[in-house]
């Protein structure tokens, strides 16, 4: 190659290397564009949601547990549970999948992990399996048809928006072409209708027979990228990392799960089920917890989390309230606690029954707004909302940037926004795929 091209690579390079705010804050140049809608597409989480991760062990099982078997199960090194909650191919019966089993297991503290076995590919799963169409557009409308009918059965059960859902591929073929483009077709329209609705995209495969084609479309502006990846590889390997095929820096910040050990028996507090292994460091489904109203005089719910934004709306003494997460705001009777509503208002915790008078309470989440990063070779974190600030880590490519609150910086791009993380350190909000790319973009109130 000559030489005028070679010095042509190098200065492009340069200057996507700068738009990421990977060079330091000295330098001035223009910035190169966010990503394309696709892979990374910009995620709407309306006002009353939050996102909710765990980390550490789960269970799935074909049909829920009863309650007293969860009770029962309170001593096992487990504090998730995968339920099928829907799809046209689920087979196992759910007598227990109840609203009412949903908020009894989420108070003694349980996640959920919410599969969705909707259609299968064509060549692959059970013969007798309703299957993905071969032509790719009609797939991608019938994954978004099940992200629709998965959020439609997700509600009924009391699950809030923000919730990851997991939709189930089973094996398939993987020298099919067709049959591949019809799998990312139809997850690519689930991914895309779950974003625009308010909700985070999971997808579970086999490590061999999906994921890796899946990996391979990481990067693929035909296809949106989902969210978080649950493996199925049954090799005892307690690991989130090393995935054969399938980068380390790929779903990388919180967005994993791993299906470790398949159908097994175990048994805890004289309670036998018949399990299948996972770990999980991924999103997982969002609910409500009702409590209190503590103050003696009326308590107003305002729509951030201090008390300089404007009351909406007010509850009397003793009144019922339902929150889905808890966030940082103006200190109130020795606690900076908020309790997000699912209505999108706040109340400060110190008049409300939860657990902790001055803390964060289990088993509520931190609000929190994940969206997918967009600079191609990573995007710089730093200690502040600005190119001045130092350099604290990078987030890979398609990484979640778990926002929970945005302030204004430095101008990059076509915004002078910045997503403080839940890490505590600033990221572009021109390289987080958030709604705007000139503003504030909502639900996450001003740091």
């Amino acid at each position: 190659m000559s030489r005028p091209h070679r010095t042509f690579r190098a200065l492009r390079r340069f200057l996507v290397l700068c738009a990421a705010g990977v060079l330091g804050a000295g330098t001035s140049l223009a910035f190169a564009p966010p990503a394309a809608a696709e892979p990374a597409t910009a995620a709407s989480f309306p006002v009353g949601s939050s996102a909710t991760r765990y980390a550490g062990l789960a269970f799935d099982t074909c049909t829920a547990p009863t309650l007293s078997a969860i009770k029962a199960w309170s001593d096992s090194p487990y504090r998730a549970v995968g339920v099928y909650f829907g799809g046209v191919n689920r087979t196992c019966a759910q007598p227990q999948l109840t609203s009412s089993w949903v908020a009894s297991v989420s108070a003694l503290k349980w996640r959920l992990l919410p599969v969705y076995k909707g259609l299968q590919p064509s060549c692959g799963a059970r013969p007798t399996d309703a299957k993905i169409s071969t032509v790719a557009s009609t797939a991608r409308s019938q994954g978004a048809s099940a992200a629709t009918d998965a959020i439609a059965r997700a509600k009924a059960l009391g699950m809030q928006p923000g919730s990851a859902f997991y939709n189930d591929i089973e094996d398939y073929t993987q020298t099919d072409a067709v049959c591949r483009t019809s799998v990312l077709s139809y997850l690519s329209g689930w991914t895309k209708e779950l974003h625009r609705l308010g909700y985070v995209s999971g997808v579970y495969m086999n490590l061999t027979l999906g994921a890796k084609q899946l990996s391979d479309a990481y990067t693929s502006t035909t296809y949106a990228r989902p969210d978080a990846l649950w493996i199925a590889r049954y090799d005892g390997v307690d690991s989130l990392k090393g995935w054969t095929n399938i980068a380390d820096s790929k779903w990388a910040v919180h967005q994993r799960a791993k299906q470790l050990q398949g159908s097994h028996d175990e048994t805890y507090g004289d309670v036998t089920i018949n399990i299948d292994t996972d770990r999980l460091d991924a999103p997982v489904a969002t609910v409500a917890y009702t409590y209190q109203v503590t103050s003696s005089t009326t308590l107003g719910a305002r729509t951030g989390p201090t008390t300089g934004y404007p009351v909406a709306k007010t509850y009397a003494p003793g009144a019922s309230l339902t929150v889905v997460c808890q966030a940082p705001g103006s200190t109130v009777g020795g606690t900076r606690v908020w309790n997000k509503l699912t209505d999108g208002t706040y109340v400060t915790d110190h008049y409300v029954n939860t657990p902790s008078d001055t803390n964060y309470s289990a088993p509520l989440p931190r609000c929190t707004y994940p969206y997918q990063t967009t600079a191609p070779v990573g995007l710089t974190e730093r200690t502040g909302p600005g190119t001045s600030y130092a350099a604290a880590g990078t987030s890979p490519n398609g990484s979640l940037a778990w926002v929970y609150c945005q302030r204004s910086g430095s101008a990059v791009g076509t915004t002078k926004v910045w997503d403080r993380m839940d890490n505590g350190r600033y990221v572009s909000d021109y390289y987080v795929s958030t709604p705007s790319k000139r503003t504030y973009s909502g639900p996450a109130p001003r740091c």
